[in-house]
């Protein structure tokens, strides 16, 4: 069942039953105020800004709230964009717009943030070793990733909210094309999610490229592995294993 995170037709039922009973969405990871300073520490003035993903979260909200503008949201579902633009028809500088994150329709250097939360958890879906990543997954966060990279500005920054912790996601963030470096930080209280920062421009560590060139390695020596310590009320948690 957890196939079900990466097809367009799921989301797009989701979407349409949120609607019909006019509910707000689910807030993936928390809600915004619990991550809100670890955002605010990476803006910077007159921040044009790209969430992936966007569903029907109040994040695109919350960031254009903090000033992140112009701000462009995107998802590929065109029932959440229909959605989301009509809830927010009247401001300015605030668009919507149905794409894949693989294929960004935007120049070079366009923003100077981007922001994903889940959107790659839901690609990841359907991976069941989180130490040995099949090639089409490493393959399919590398396009989105790629494209990331190409739409940053030269000093830009791209974050990643997720329950995934650093030993797991950290080798997909680390690989030298994208021309960043590689922070992560935790929030939370009885389960923690894990916010990750790439600075264009940056530098990895040496920990980071062997982190890096791990992901590529077939055999890797396993360590112990995460478990939830209690149960979250989306099975969205349960479900994915990265």
């Amino acid at each position: 069942m957890s196939g079900r995170y990466k097809k367009l037709e799921y989301w797009d039922s989701r979407y349409e039953e949120e609607e019909r009973l006019l509910t707000g969405g689910h807030e993936w990871f928390g809600a915004y105020r619990d991550f809100a300073h670890l955002v605010r520490r990476e803006l910077r003035p007159r921040t044009a800004g790209l969430v992936l993903g966007c569903g029907t979260s109040s994040l695109s909200a919350e960031l254009y709230n903090e000033g992140v503008r112009p701000l462009v949201s995107i998802d590929y579902s065109p029932v959440c964009i229909k959605e989301m633009a009509q809830r927010n028809a009247n401001v300015p500088d605030m668009s919507w717009m149905v794409m894949d994150a693989r294929h960004l329709q935007f120049p070079d250097g366009t923003f100077d943030l981007v922001i994903e939360k889940g959107t790659l958890d839901a690609m990841m879906v359907d991976e069941r070793d989180p130490w040995r990543v099949t090639q089409d997954t490493i393959t399919l966060v590398d396009q989105v990733l790629s494209e990331v990279s190409r739409v940053l500005s030269p000093n830009g920054c791209f974050m990643s909210i997720t329950f995934s912790p650093p030993h797991f996601r950290s080798r997909h963030y680390a690989q030298p094309q994208y021309g960043w470096s590689v922070s992560c930080d935790s929030y939370g209280r009885d389960f923690h999610y894990f916010f990750y920062a790439m600075h264009k421009g940056g530098q990895l560590t040496s920990s980071d490229l062997e982190r890096g060139r791990s992901l590529h390695n077939s055999h890797m020596d396993l360590e112990h592995l995460p478990t939830l310590l209690e149960s979250d009320d989306e099975d969205f948690l349960n479900n994915i294993q990265i």
